[in-house]
């Protein structure tokens, strides 16, 4: 007998690419399925789109609110879902046809509570881009320490689009709303209530890399909250690998160096100022686990360069590297 998966797809001003999406979880093999466009409020005639896909297949409902982000999408989709369980495909993806039947077979096979599927990331023409995360040679069961161990190299993947998840654990669990990398951090919570993941080599999801996306968008002056929050998250592993998990914990010193590593680079160097109370934290926090950058055995020699020449010097370092940049450009 087929298990009901409900299918929620945040959409925001995604026009150009919807239908490709929604075309692609229609063609799911799996037979009991429902897929929910959570439009949330979009101005480039995406609510439209979503009517007219939903009058072309009965298993599409559609639904409009006023624009709060993917993640209060997901909730609302989640509340209205009445699928035993979830899956999540983002606007501008697509899937294999397969996808879900091979999730729901393998989970209820092994009676686990999160399946993941490998993924393809590709550009907006197409073009295979290298794997962010590497597929397993064939199914593997991952341990909720090992997963974790592999997030804090950067190695695994948090996303909740490339999963089929149990509905039963969002009892007690949302996406965090008015932050980005929120995937991490629901992830983290509910990793803690299992076992693990079963992971399936197959790559069916495929990351569409746009150019206008959230967290790529950035000007001279402004960039992505992302970096903020991924240090935010950062320091809440380190407090929960601290307390559960202290066999990891310096792979959690790994990944919050790294992290703040990363907020360094890509701050604007108009926000590398005293009255910025975030960089200053950054600055404080490297500054203290200086020893750490040197020893830690998971940072690669040209992390403990970096890092080292941004806690000596971090202003000085991104001005450098700024006028090395534009030096650069002006040849080609």
């Amino acid at each position: 007998m087929a298990e009901k998966i409900s299918v929620i797809v945040p959409v925001y001003n995604s026009i150009d690419c919807l239908e490709r999406c929604v075309e692609s979880i229609c063609a799911q093999t799996h037979a009991d399925l429902e897929i929910l466009l959570i439009d949330d409020g979009s101005t480039d005639g995406t609510d439209r789109l979503c009517e007219q896909l939903a009058l072309k297949d009965c298993r599409i409902r559609t639904y409009h609110k006023k624009n709060g982000g993917a993640s209060s999408a997901r909730n609302m989709g989640i509340k209205l879902a009445t699928g035993e369980y979830l899956g999540f495909v983002d606007s501008d993806d697509y899937i294999e046809p397969d996808m879900y039947e091979l999730m729901i077979t393998a989970m209820l096979m092994k009676k686990a509570p999160i399946v993941q599927i490998s993924r393809e990331e590709l550009d907006e023409s197409g073009t295979h881009l290298p794997d962010v995360c590497i597929p397993p040679a064939g199914e593997v069961f991952c341990t909720t320490q090992d997963f974790i161990r592999d997030l804090l190299l950067h190695k695994g993947d948090c996303s909740f689009c490339t999963k089929l998840v149990k509905r039963s654990l969002f009892d007690n669990h949302r996406f965090p709303e008015g932050v980005l990398n929120e995937d991490f951090s629901l992830l983290i919570e509910m990793l803690q209530e299992i076992d693990g993941v079963l992971i399936l080599p197959k790559q069916c999801y495929h990351v569409v890399c746009r150019k206008q996306s959230t967290t790529r968008s950035r000007t001279q002056d402004s960039f992505s909250r992302v970096f903020l929050d991924i240090v935010d998250n950062a320091g809440k592993i380190q407090e929960l690998v601290d307390r559960k998990y202290p066999g990891l914990h310096s792979y959690a010193v790994r990944f919050n160096l790294y992290q703040r590593l990363d907020y360094l680079l890509h701050v604007p160097i108009s926000q590398m100022t005293k009255d910025n109370a975030f960089y200053s934290c950054v600055k404080k926090y490297l500054r203290r686990h200086l020893c750490d950058s040197v020893i830690n055995p998971y940072l690669t020699g040209k992390n403990k360069i970096y890092l080292l020449l941004l806690t000596i010097a971090p202003k000085t370092v991104r001005k450098v590297h700024a006028g090395k940049m534009k030096a650069s450009r002006q040849k080609t």
